[in-house]
């Protein structure tokens, strides 16, 4: 295992619901309170955000969030190149998902000839864009921006010309193409999507494994068969949202809680088999919410778990 850098970005800006930027601080209170070192052990490095921009009066306007968004993936997207570039492991602990694709761009960086695997541990598919987003919140954005998809048929808003330029500004970072191919893209988890999303994901034929089919056929084969599916790339990224945990079972301590995920031993297994295939050069965990959780601190204490029996040393 390379050393690892933990990458901190305390970024909410892209999430419907305010808080996530303290996600990052509350995980580090659940390993303060469990005596536990792991934040001093590892190199960081803290990006710096403007979740000020909250504030502005113009702020909930898809154009405005969009531009934000973008400025702050061009921040990840730097700082995850350099760390690869240095030869180290990112572990990003971020607020809200939609800088995921700041760090989907910054893989692209460092290695733009490298093929790359995504696995997405979420409730949600994310695949959105500012023309079929009901919301407008960009946390639902990241993978169709990182497949250079724009939902064009998919359409539910009318868009002005600067959201659309915004789209194809965020869609470049890292790099003009792609970030990830739709057949190197497994979802683990997601039970809460939209009919663009559905309709995204059986177009691409874009895999998921739910949490029923994982119980059912077995947590090992159907990662097995994701790496499989997989063979082919030369890096995998991992993206563990808090919300593919079950709310009930855990916490509601993120912003979209969603019932009937997945337990905490599930989430490590399936990331554990994964690194196994020796090809994981980044994790991010994100999503932490603390202000909405029901149960103190919980759900950081459950990231701060999986990240802990993940990178403990053996």
């Amino acid at each position: 295992m390379k050393p690892i850098t933990i990458v901190k970005n305390r970024s909410d800006i892209g999430a419907g619901t305010r808080g996530s930027d303290l996600g990052v601080d509350a995980i580090e209170i659940a390993a303060i309170n469990q005596k536990n070192g792991f934040f001093n052990a590892h190199e960081h490095v803290d990006v710096p955000t403007h979740n000020e921009t909250i504030y502005n009066k113009n702020f909930l306007k898809i154009e405005h969030r969009l531009g934000f968004v973008l400025e702050q993936c061009e921040r990840v997207c730097t700082a995850v190149s350099k760390v690869l570039g240095q030869n180290r492991f990112p572990l990003i602990l971020s607020g809200d998902h939609s800088s995921a694709f700041g760090s989907l761009a910054g893989i692209q960086k460092a290695a733009p000839e490298k093929t790359l695997g995504v696995i997405w541990i979420d409730a949600h598919a994310d695949l959105h864009s500012p023309l079929s987003s009901p919301s407008g919140n960009v946390h639902g954005m990241p993978l169709a921006a990182a497949l250079g998809y724009d939902n064009e048929t998919l359409d539910v808003n009318q868009v002005n010309d600067k959201t659309l330029q915004l789209w194809e500004n965020l869609k470049k970072v890292g790099g003009d193409k792609p970030k990830v191919a739709p057949e190197h893209l497994i979802f683990f988890g997601v039970r809460d999507t939209e009919e663009p999303e559905d309709k995204v994901m059986e177009q691409s034929n874009i895999k998921n494994y739910p949490v029923h089919e994982i119980r059912h056929r077995g947590l090992s084969l159907c990662v097995c068969e994701a790496l499989e599916k997989l063979k082919d790339v030369d890096e995998i990224y991992i993206s563990f949202d808090v919300d593919s945990l079950d709310c009930d079972l855990i916490s509601k301590g993120t912003g979209t809680p969603v019932s009937k995920g997945f337990d905490i031993d599930e989430v490590v297994a399936i990331i554990q088999k994964i690194t196994a295939s020796q090809k994981v050069l980044a994790l991010e965990v994100t999503e932490v919410n603390p202000l909405l959780d029901n149960k103190g601190n919980r759900m950081a204490e459950a990231a701060f778990e999986v990240i802990h029996r993940l990178f403990q040393k053996k």
